[in-house]
């Protein structure tokens, strides 16, 4: 008997799933836990594994198609076996919604081509849904692309890569420049942007925020911080030392490892540190486990290989949620102060400015040059007061600006 293949939720948080890629077709044979396709979720992409065996008999959400969590996307059964019972209404694409964009073409029962344009040579492109989605949306021309994909078809990866090897090696976030007098364009919502919108607005009006900025003086660091990378091929980032940091003072002060629980607030027995990580699409917090039992070397190499997953979109679910903490650092943007939004489930976040020069007066009031960083501390009020808050931003100044004291 014919079994439906349903979308599953890969993430958490996952409410519907844009199918990125099929690796399998109609027709061919599959297995439990062979990847049926690719599914671009509310976080990353992720590979959908199958739970059932035999003949991927009929595609029903094509390469482009955006489908709620428990929808069908795919039937699988014997060879000949009849399905027409099992299917339901097709699942439409979200680009079939957006203005002055054509139908599929069908070709023949159960088959179907997108309308093609021609290269500059005469030659057919061939471009799957998705990819023509993002080369639009970041303005790609395709007619610059070879395809990777079956018969020179342009998929998702081959417009990834074309957008980076376009991006300017100041930033690959970089708007790009347009010319006055050009028409506005509807940008379809990722399921990223969807997510990222939803809960940032649940956490902004239902926790009530207050801030307060400490100024800390981070010469000696800097200077720790020379020492240790001095014989180092591969250098330690300043958010290691942070992150490793901030672990310290947090064992100190449990409280701000906690959650509100709506009849109770929940307080981590783990320093499990978030830190946000910008996407071309949005953004996402990968999270380093126990900072509190682990060493900066480590720290490093964790974070190191969760950014570089973040940045191409293999972040497993565990890796990105149940922080009791979050690190914003936007220093090496140039920005001097800001404030952040909590992310859930914790009840903090730190926001990091760049490091500059300041003229200060020592004890004897006398004018010197100090390294200066200004950090931001965002709070739900529900679950930490601002006097613990206070006390904590106090000893992270303390921490910070003789850090050796902690780390030794």
């Amino acid at each position: 008997m014919a079994d439906k293949i349903l979308m599953l939720a890969l993430s958490p948080t996952m409410e519907t799933g844009t199918i990125a890629h099929w690796n399998k077709h109609e027709g061919d044979n599959v297995s439990s836990g062979d990847v049926l396709c690719e599914v671009e979720t509310d976080k990353a992409t992720m590979d959908y594994e199958s739970t059932v065996e035999g003949k991927l008999i009929k595609i029903v959400a094509q390469e482009g198609s955006s489908v709620k969590v428990g929808d069908l996307i795919a039937i699988a059964g014997k060879d000949g076996e009849d399905v027409t019972s099992l299917l339901t209404k097709p699942v439409a694409s979200k680009r079939e919604k957006e203005k002055n964009v054509s139908e599929p073409v069908k070709k023949k029962e159960g088959e179907y081509e997108m309308p093609h344009e021609q290269r500059q040579d005469g030659r057919r492109i061939k471009v799957s849904p998705l990819a023509r989605e993002i080369a639009t949306r970041n303005g790609v021309d395709l007619n610059r692309i070879e395809g990777s994909g079956p018969q020179g078809r342009i998929v998702k990866n081959d417009v990834e890569q074309a957008i980076e090897q376009k991006s300017t090696p100041v930033s690959s976030l970089a708007p790009a420049l347009i010319a006055g007098g050009g028409e506005s364009r509807k940008i379809p919502l990722t399921e990223k942007r969807k997510a990222i919108a939803r809960r940032l607005s649940e956490s902004m009006f239902t926790a009530p925020h207050y801030y307060m900025t400490v100024s800390v003086g981070v010469d000696t660091l800097l200077d720790a911080r020379k020492k240790v990378n001095a014989h180092r091929e591969s250098k330690i980032s300043m958010n290691a030392f942070l992150i490793k940091l901030l672990a310290e003072v947090l064992r100190k002060h449990p409280a701000m490892l906690s959650s509100w629980n709506g009849d109770s607030i929940v307080q981590y027995g783990s320093v499990d540190i978030a830190i946000a990580v910008a996407q071309k699409d949005g953004l996402i917090t990968p999270v380093i486990r126990n900072c509190e039992s682990k060493g900066i070397l480590a720290i490093d190499i964790e974070l190191k290989e969760l950014v570089t997953k973040a940045r191409g979109n293999k972040l497993l679910p565990e890796e990105y949620t149940g922080c009791s903490f979050t690190i914003s650092n936007l220093g090496s943007y140039g920005i001097r102060q800001f404030t952040a939004i909590i992310n859930p489930p914790a009840s903090a976040i730190l926001a990091v400015g760049e490091i500059f020069k300041e003229v200060v007066f020592d004890e004897n009031d006398e004018e010197m040059a100090r390294s200066t960083m200004l950090l931001t501390l965002s709070c739900d009020h529900r679950v930490i007061d601002g006097a613990v808050a206070a006390l904590f931003a106090a000893d992270l100044k303390t921490c910070m600006e003789d850090p050796m004291a902690v780390l030794l």
